[in-house]
């Protein structure tokens, strides 16, 4: 069966293909379809530590081996793309208002909040900040951000981090590949089933019905019903690798909470694991790094 990556057999940056570059290393990972190594995503960084989508929460992930690290993406009045969660920034800052409405001088004289609410000295970074510190040392995931794709690809092919890019959607095949078509270089792409979403089947069927293979499906699912394991298998069985959510039990039909963690880490994780997952996002970083290293599925 023919198989096709959205990912870099499209032209190779050979300058990010360094000694020691880790992002290099991770993307290698990602696309070897032999290998058992299961791929941390930190979700929103080190956000127990550090306000969620700092600086500083990216870097902490980065240093206790988080493979890839999640972000969020908002763009201000005067179209600067920042690292937010959230259409305002009333929660996670010191200020407040829509960031649609705010000019980015606005946001950047904030501080952020930690997750209790505390202000701290940190501010909100730019996308470029954000990917200035990630480079050669992790993959980069854009989750919310679908909708910035031609402006965020404009900043990775000028920083030259565009093949350490991961972006995932829940938008129909065709939609997906005529926002990348108007690109020479491409982030690696992920499809989003969500069938917490009525579209959820239409946007898994749309793939297997196809020729194309995304490099790896993240699938959420609030009950893990017979149609839903089917489905994984037949994403599994055509090559895709899948990506799985420990956040939230509503993401995973009950089989991990990060937010309320109780239990041994070798129960909840090994039964996410069990799924078939090659990536797991965590709010827990820490936790599903031991585990995966105890059993040889992560360095």
């Amino acid at each position: 069966m023919k198989k096709i990556f959205f990912v870099c057999f499209m032209i190779t940056l050979a300058a990010a293909v360094t000694a020691g570059n880790r992002a290099k290393e991770i993307i290698d990972i990602i696309n070897d379809p032999a290998t058992d190594y299961v791929l941390v995503a930190s979700h929103r960084g080190d956000w127990r530590n550090y306000p969620e989508n700092s600086l500083p929460a990216m870097n902490s992930a980065i240093k206790m081996g988080v493979d890839i690290i999640e972000l969020d993406l908002a763009m201000t009045k005067d179209s600067v793309l920042v690292v937010c969660h959230d259409r305002t920034i009333d929660r996670t800052t010191t200020g407040k208002g829509l960031i649609k409405e705010l000019p980015y001088d606005s946001i950047k004289n904030v501080f952020l909040k930690t997750g209790h609410g505390i202000a701290t000295k940190y501010r909100m970074p730019t996308l470029r900040e954000a990917l200035a510190m990630c480079k050669d040392r992790a993959v980069v995931n854009i989750d919310k951000g679908w909708q910035y794709y031609d402006q965020v690809i404009a900043i990775t092919d000028e920083l030259g981090v565009t093949d350490q890019m991961l972006i995932k959607g829940n938008k129909p095949l065709e939609k997906v590949r005529k926002s990348m078509k108007r690109h020479p270089n491409k982030m690696i792409y992920f499809a989003i089933v969500d069938y917490t979403k009525k579209n959820a089947q239409d946007i898994a069927d749309g793939y297997l019905a196809s020729k194309i293979t995304p490099t790896a499906y993240e699938v959420v699912w609030p009950e893990f019903t017979p149609k839903v394991q089917e489905t994984i298998k037949k994403f599994l069985a055509r090559g895709g690798k899948l990506w799985v959510n420990a956040l939230w039990p509503s993401h995973n039909g009950g089989l991990c909470d990060d937010a309320a963690f109780e239990g041994n880490p070798a129960e909840v994780y090994g039964e996410l694991l069990k799924t078939g997952a090659s990536f797991v996002q965590s709010d827990r970083p820490t936790l599903i790094l031991e585990y995966l290293r105890s059993i040889g599925r992560h360095k």
